[in-house]
């Protein structure tokens, strides 16, 4: 199993209003599917990811999409 972050610079056609930042999850075959479904899980609920997409290939790998907006937090003083 893989995680692949993508900065919040990614900034997708339809989505031009707001900035997202982006984690993949590469599961392959040989992987345990409810591993993965135990990480999805986590990162949506601790770290407040989002699932935008998800992938079945040939041969059983999957390929999953989390986002989760960006906030800019600008100083007061």
């Amino acid at each position: 199993m893989k995680e692949q972050f993508q900065g919040g610079s990614v900034e997708r056609q339809r989505d031009y209003v707001r900035q997202y930042e982006y984690l993949v999850l590469t599961v392959g075959p040989e992987d345990s599917l409810p591993e993965a479904r135990r990480r999805l899980a986590e990162h949506s609920e601790y770290g407040k990811w989002e699932l935008e997409r998800s992938r079945m290939y040939m041969g059983g790998g999957r390929r999953f999409w989390l986002r989760r907006k960006v906030y800019s937090v600008q100083r007061t003083v």
